[in-house]
């Protein structure tokens, strides 16, 4: 597709837009689920490689190292050489590396190519989010990044969930040589569905793309998003890690049933898509504000829970409020970042994975030297900073 069918993307909105969100949310599912697919396996890598635990969780750690990475690298190269462009290069990439993954006959090779994986899957986040708000309207900007947020939450609970299916019925191998052809299949979508975005500038160097990181960190709007970001994930991951052992030992759930927990959390999720409707009637400074205050408030009481229902639904308003902050900030990122656009939110991305990183890290050390409580608490005290953090943020660009 040429650029001139941007124009026509406009004149034609409705199913137009309608399919890109479709798309990109496909894309976020799928691409974000390789995060996840080697959670369920590290038991099998062990077996079926002869290692110890910690070194079969290489599969994972190479994967999120590099997805992290990633982020400060794709961002600004999507800034230069175009939204469309650099997401297809990682689907094209991950088509033909994921299926390698299920060839590797050692944990060595496993861990490099997933390394591979998990740089080139970096390429759809920062760059589909800019592509949401150059091209879209300003009225569906807010929801489409939101269905887009919304898939990388769900792709935590689906790709665990999927992988472990495939696996058990047809070998770990297999969950690769699939996820190979679905990248195939959502090549081509992207190809033939997603118009090219806005023209991007070709003056200077790549050097000067990558100069763009040292604007977004004089921006204290920004800064003060980043601070936000970091408590989400931070928080939202440190949850899970925490209840799954909560449920284990305080309710006595077996690992099929903390599951169902889990899988009931996508509720919340289904209140971000909506948040577009809420931000144009209440404002995209309120609407984070809320969120942040349901997810910590969420979070706060799971902590002094005794009761399994209302714990389950503690969790779903927790889940909840992270979802409609998460697809806001990111869209308030982006806004802020004007012609740094995609620097801004390669770092928001590197920063809601590193609080992703942290979460359990700081979860699981309270665990071992005192009680789910305070856990549960000191992840809600984290998630206060980031809405004290809200009511700072000024002078924003409008929705």
């Amino acid at each position: 597709m040429k650029e001139a069918d941007v124009n026509v993307m406009h004149e034609n909105s409705g199913k137009r837009f309608s399919l890109i969100t479709a798309i990109f949310f496909w894309c976020g599912l799928v691409i974000v689920s390789g995060v996840y697919i080697t959670i369920p396996l590290i038991s099998v890598f062990t077996g079926a490689f002869n290692v110890s635990i910690s070194q079969a969780a290489w599969a994972g750690s190479a994967f999120s190292f590099c997805y992290a990475l990633g982020f400060l690298l794709f961002g600004p190269l999507s800034d230069r050489y175009g939204r469309k462009q650099i997401i297809i290069f990682g689907l094209i990439v991950l088509t033909i590396v994921t299926p390698l993954v299920g060839l590797a006959t050692n944990l060595s090779w496993l861990i490099a190519l997933r390394a591979i994986q998990g740089l080139v899957a970096a390429t759809f986040a920062p760059a589909a989010i800019s592509y949401v708000v150059e091209t879209f309207p300003a009225e569906k900007r807010i929801t489409t990044t939101a269905y887009i947020s919304t898939s990388f939450l769900v792709s935590g609970i689906v790709g665990q969930v999927l992988s472990s299916l495939i696996s058990q019925y047809w070998g770990w191998s297999y969950v690769f040589y699939l996820l190979g052809a679905v990248y195939l299949i959502t090549t081509i979508l992207v190809m033939n569905y997603v118009p090219v975005g806005k023209a991007n500038s070709t003056h200077g160097s790549v050097l000067d793309s990558f100069k763009q990181f040292r604007k977004v960190f004089t921006q204290k709007p920004l800064l003060l998003s980043y601070i936000i970001a970091i408590t989400l994930f931070f928080a939202f991951v440190g949850m899970y890690t925490t209840l799954g052992s909560y449920l284990s030992e305080s309710f006595g759930l077996d690992s099929q049933g903390i599951l169902y927990v889990r899988c009931v959390g996508i509720l919340g999720m289904l209140v971000s898509p909506f948040s577009g409707q809420l931000v144009a009637k209440f404002g995209l400074n309120a609407i984070i504000r809320v969120g942040l205050a349901l997810a910590v408030v969420g979070l706060a009481v799971m902590g002094v829970s005794s009761n399994l229902a209302f714990l389950v639904v503690m969790s779903i308003v927790f889940v909840a409020g992270i979802s409609i902050t998460v697809s806001n900030i990111i869209s308030l990122i982006g806004q802020l970042g004007g012609a740094a656009r995609g620097a801004a939110i390669s770092m928001s991305s590197f920063i809601l994975f590193l609080g992703a990183t942290l979460g359990p890290i700081v979860a699981t050390s309270i665990l071992k030297g005192s009680s789910y409580l305070l856990a549960f608490e000191m992840l809600a005290l984290v998630l206060g900073i980031g809405l004290i953090a809200s009511f700072f943020i000024k002078n924003r660009e409008p929705v």
